[in-house]
């Protein structure tokens, strides 16, 4: 038995050693999961160039005006307009930030907001349940807490080694 803790001990204290580990894991596992989610989700929000909103970006973003607007992006007020181009642009550059690894800890903090944001509207706007934690049937509030963990854990730990980041700050000392 001592043999197995002794090997359990050794195991573990090597991986809590490897700092490298999991600021590079987080990352990864964010673009696997996160980076397309949200890239798709700027690219619809566009109609030809980033200044120009889709009919979508008005019905996600705004979907008790665009539906009383019947889609018409003419409607959108400057206010409207501004936050769907802010949106858009977060929804584009926070990701690739976090996938390079350049100001990765604002760039996970940046996606947590708008995930707060995001879920705001996806329950005053589009009537999603929030849900309640362990209760994975209905509701929105298990998926976004892992992806606010996974988010944490990116502004806490950093980018890791293989990053802009990293690069960056051995270029400077």
């Amino acid at each position: 038995m001592n043999a197995l803790i002794s090997l359990h001990n050794s195991v573990f204290e090597r991986l809590e050693r490897a700092e490298w580990l999991l600021p590079t894991l987080a990352r990864l596992v964010f673009v696997a999961v996160l980076f397309i989610y949200y890239w798709n989700s700027a690219t619809l929000k566009i109609d030809g160039s980033i200044f120009s909103p889709s009919a979508g970006a008005f019905g996600q973003m705004f979907p008790k005006a665009a539906e009383e607007a019947l889609y018409n992006v003419e409607a959108l007020t400057g206010f409207q307009r501004l936050v769907i181009f802010a949106g858009t642009v977060a929804e584009f550059v926070l990701p690739v930030l976090i996938l390079i690894g350049l100001l990765t800890r604002l760039a996970a903090l940046g996606t947590i907001g708008f995930v707060f944001v995001q879920t705001v509207v996806d329950v005053t706007g589009h009537g999603a349940k929030l849900g309640t934690l362990f209760d994975t049937s209905i509701g929105l509030i298990d998926e976004r807490v892992m992806w606010i963990f996974l988010l944490i854990v990116i502004a806490v730990k950093g980018a890791g080694p293989l990053s802009l980041d990293r690069l960056l700050s051995r270029k400077s000392a």
